[in-house]
Formats: structure tokens, C-alpha cells, sequence
């Protein structure tokens, strides 16, 4: 059985899934009222309740599930699925990395917490022009494909009045991407502009970062340096050098 709430917020859609849950549910409650919130908001955020295990999903079901997320690929904004089962949780963990957008679980009585991720901004990306042609990135927190959606517009303003760019990429507080979508955005982001940028310092201390310096340079010809959090003055003085 599939429970729709109606959360009185256009773009966020909650359901609660009890077994058993049959092709049925999804034909004629879950896919209707996703159909009519992604109209209505074009992105949805999805609370899913599950009190139910991988067990109690008929194979209809499963298939519905998957013809659902392949339909609406690129509808979702965001997904919490709120669940005590250690099966539900392992599935959607492995499958989360392949999703276009950020999913998370959280245990039952964490359903409050959950309604607040998907209410809540994650990361963003602080933009500061600090003259010369120099453009400050500040990275912070998880970023979702929203975090590049509000950022593209000042990014490419810049890139249209500076002929050769530099960049100071401030990795200090990064936290990762949430979903393929995100990384996706910033792989066109990268590819995009890269061939203009005269200069760029990246700052930060993950271990992945000096190694995603070195792959930049060989793969767009980047002349682009790795400094430590703490060399942060010294990733400016380079710029401008």
C-alpha cells in the first residue's frame, strides 16, 4: 500500500509505503501524484516513509519502480527515503551514487530530520572578484546541481569581460557533490572554460585534490597548481605573480 500526504508545498511530495506494495500502488496512486507534482514545481523533492522490506515489494512493483526513475530521470531534486530496514538502506546507499540527484536515509524516528534536508540549502559556491582579472571560488559544503544552477550566470559574466582569467579555486571547506548531477555540472563547468583561464590555484588539504590538479593540467592544458589549506596567501601571491 502506497499513502500520499499532501504537504501543501508545491514541488515536495511526501509518501509512506506499508506492505504489501504491488505494481497496482504504483499505477494508480504513486505515479499519478508524481506525475502532477514534477507539473506542477518542474523538481521535486521526495520524502519517502518505507515500513516495509525489499520482500514486501511484489516484482511488479520493482519493475514500476524502475520504469518510475527512468521517467522521471532528471525530475527529482532531491530524495530521503526514512527507513529502519538494513536492506531498503543498503540498496538505496548503493544506488544513491547513480542518481541525478542527492538521496539520503534516515533511520524511522529521524523523520522531522529528513523534512529538513529537503527543506534546507546544502552547499554553495562564493563567488568574490578581487580585481586583476582574479576570481576567488569559495566551494563549500556538498553541492548539488542547484548549487550551479545559481552560480553559472555570475561565472560565465566574468569569463565574457576577462580575456585570460585566473582563479583561486578554495577548496577549504568542500565537502564532496551530491549525485552525478552535480558532478556532472561541474565537468561541464570545468570543460567549458578551461581553455581560457590563464592561471589556477586550488587550496585545500583532501588527499584527492593535489591528483585532480595534475589531471586538470594534462587534460586541458591548465597551468594550475595544489596548495595547502594553510598556503592559502601564498595560492594568491602565485596568481598574480
Amino acid at each position: 500500500m502506497i499513502e500520499i500526504r499532501d504537504t501543501g508545498e508545491t514541488g515536495l511530495l511526501e509518501i509512506r509505503m506499508k506492505a504489501p506494495v504491488t505494481d497496482g500502488d504504483y499505477r494508480e496512486t504513486l505515479i499519478p501524484a508524481i506525475d502532477a507534482a514534477i507539473a506542477a514545481g518542474d523538481r521535486l523533492r521526495l520524502l519517502a516513509v518505507i515500513e516495509a522490506g525489499l520482500s514486501d515489494f511484489t516484482l511488479g512493483a520493482v519493475l514500476q519502480d524502475a520504469r518510475t526513475g527512468i521517467k522521471h530521470w532528471h525530475g527529482f531534486d532531491r530524495v530521503a527515503i526514512v527507513s529502519d530496514n538494513a536492506s531498503i538502506t543498503r540498496t538505496v546507499g548503493a544506488v544513491s551514487v547513480f542518481m541525478p540527484c542527492p538521496v539520503a536515509t534516515f533511520a524511522t524516528g529521524a523523520t522531522e530530520e529528513a523534512r529538513r534536508w529537503l527543506r534546507e540549502s546544502l552547499g554553495s559556491i562564493q563567488r568574490e572578484d578581487l580585481g586583476g582579472g582574479v576570481l576567488w571560488l569559495r566551494f563549500r559544503g556538498k553541492l548539488d546541481a542547484a548549487a550551479y544552477e545559481n552560480a553559472i550566470g555570475d561565472l560565465n559574466r566574468f569569463f565574457e569581460t576577462h580575456a585570460a582569467p585566473r582563479l583561486l579555486i578554495d577548496l577549504r571547506d568542500f565537502d564532496g557533490w551530491q549525485g552525478l548531477g552535480a558532478l556532472r555540472d561541474h565537468f561541464f563547468l570545468v570543460r567549458g572554460h578551461a581553455s581560457r583561464v590563464r592561471r589556477a590555484a586550488v587550496v585545500g588539504d583532501a588527499g584527492w585534490q593535489a591528483m585532480a590538479v595534475q589531471i586538470g593540467k594534462r587534460a586541458f592544458g591548465l597551468d594550475a597548481r595544489h596548495f595547502a589549506a594553510d598556503d592559502f596567501d601564498a595560492a594568491k601571491a602565485w596568481l598574480v605573480a
